[in-house]
């Protein structure tokens, strides 16, 4: 997906005008006369979008709201504010055009921050929910993030999923997604914009494009969410499918809600930009079933290297060495307990050096077995970067899964203050090169309700890095990862110099 959003790219703009400014007016009367290396500076504004979490009257669901302390710029005011989006919108392939909206009520705040460093809570009973839109302001915008996390404990929605909310874009991939029979994956799209956005869904199977229904877009009113069942679309049952989403008009947040008849359900985000190399960090160390589906965007086939990074090195899966991935084509391979009860996490690269042909690609994990499974999705993400956060974390039940797909790498982990008390933790893990460590992380002094982790990158090589979290109901491993991506808190601003000759005529 590009992560490069509208509100991302005002910011740039605003900072690379007030640097200009600064430059031409030095209080000295001197201006830089050449231009130098690129400052990083803290965003100003950050959007995120969160889905309608569910439809169930049983589904309790759980948010949380978090702003690293520091790395402000300095800045004194501004907030951050997650609220419900004015409709959410029936499925429009599935229900008549005119078939009323299903207002949540009034865009009250659901949750509000107050100061950076401290996370808020709130929780939701019940299938009315709305989907959440959010900005964040200020002191506020620099690594804001948010986390909505349900639990479905009967029907077919069964499962507890977990999403991190997301910044609206123009383009995601979600490959893993399915249209078999056994499966109902919608995809939801919301749009944080006072004008209307239209969306195009393209579905990729095996064999290429498959045939849809869907030739004008799909309409997303202002402040409003859409959820599209992907069967809907086609007449091609296909279990295992790549979904590409693109917006004509506008931007919007996306991603799928995928259930199971037997597995149960959970979210699948999108997958990292495409690239020759792909990092699917955090394979719990139980899981009965774990299947790779990737695919490949551009004109060219992909010849991939499959490799699990493991406490103890990486190692090649036995008789799944290499994994073959035709243009435009959706290709799987079903890696059983490729574990072996070991916390792992999957490093795809390219078979021969020097043909790096750009994949998507995401995981499908089962824990569990017969009627008592539970399924999970890890996307390929990007590194931890300058700082990740994750926040939802209650006191037992969390993992941190850290992976060093090449050198070796060194990250300082926090925890936050709990959202109604405790003091925050540190600790630093060293990882070693093309391995895992899976890690129960550090847990606020005296915590009371669910607390952040942020990870930040000390030395070495780029980290990769996921969180899990568990939590069994009567005898289902019930679980959810998310990745762990840079917070992209901070935006390179080149310092400009003076150049009287603009004004010559």
């Amino acid at each position: 997906m590009k992560r490069t959003t509208i509100s991302l790219l005002a910011t740039v703009t605003a900072l690379a005008a007030v640097t200009g400014f600064a430059s031409l007016s030095a209080p000295d009367g001197t201006a830089e006369q050449e231009t130098t290396a690129a400052a990083r500076l803290p965003v100003e504004r950050s959007s995120l979008l969160c889905p309608a979490p569910s439809s169930s009257e049983v589904a309790e669901t759980e948010y949380s709201s978090f702003t690293p302390a520091g790395k402000d710029g300095g800045a004194k005011s501004g907030s951050a504010v997650l609220k419900p989006s004015s409709a959410v919108l029936a499925d429009p392939e599935t229900v008549p055009k005119k078939a009323p909206a299903k207002k949540p009520g009034p865009a009250k705040p659901l949750l509000t921050l107050k100061e950076p460093g401290k996370p808020v809570g709130a929780k939701v009973s019940g299938g009315d929910a709305a989907a959440l839109v959010g900005t964040a302001t200020g002191r506020f915008a620099p690594g804001w993030s948010a986390q909505q996390t349900t639990t479905v404990t009967a029907g077919g929605a069964r499962g507890l999923l977990g999403v991190g909310c997301t910044p609206p874009d123009t383009d995601f991939w979600f490959p893993g997604a399915s249209t078999a029979e056994e499966r109902q994956d919608y995809v939801h799209l919301t749009n944080p914009d006072d004008t209307p956005a239209v969306a195009d869904i393209e579905l990729y199977g095996k064999d290429g494009a498959l045939k849809t229904t869907l030739t004008e877009g799909i309409p997303v009113p202002a402040g409003s969410s859409v959820p599209v069942l992907l069967s809907t679309l086609t007449s091609q049952p296909s279990p295992d499918v790549t979904v590409h989403v693109t917006t004509r008009t506008g931007r919007v947040g996306a991603v799928v809600r995928a259930a199971d008849e037997k597995a149960g359900s959970d979210w699948l985000t999108a997958s990292a930009d495409p690239a020759g190399t792909a990092v699917l960090p955090g394979i719990p160390a139980d899981a009965t079933s774990v299947r790779l589906v990737a695919f490949a965007p551009g004109e060219d086939d992909a010849d991939l290297k499959i490799q699990l990074a493991a406490p103890d090195g990486a190692i090649v899966p036995a008789g799944h060495e290499t994994l073959h991935v035709k243009s435009g084509m959706t290709a799987s391979v079903d890696l059983a307990d490729v574990t072996k009860g070991e916390a792992g996490s999957l490093i795809l690269s390219p078979s021969q050096s020097g043909r790096a042909t750009p994949v998507v690609a995401a995981l499908r994990v089962v824990r569990g077995k017969g009627d008592k499974q539970e399924v999970a999705f890890i996307p390929a993400t990007a590194a931890v970067g300058q700082r990740a956060t994750v926040s939802g974390n209650p006191a037992k039940g969390a993992t941190l899964s850290l992976t060093a797909p090449g050198a070796a790498g060194e990250v300082k982990v926090t925890a936050s203050a709990g959202t109604e008390g405790g003091s925050p933790a540190v600790k630093t893990y060293k990882v070693k090169a093309g391995t895992t460590t899976a890690v129960v992380p550090p847990v606020p002094t005296g915590l009371k309700g669910t607390y952040a982790l942020t990870v930040e990158t000390v030395a070495g090589g780029p980290v990769h890095a996921s969180r899990m979290l568990a939590l069994p109901q009567d005898g289902v491993p019930m679980f959810t990862v998310q990745t762990l991506p840079d917070d992209r808190g901070t935006v390179a601003v080149p310092k400009a110099r003076q150049d009287l000759s603009v004004l010559d005529d």
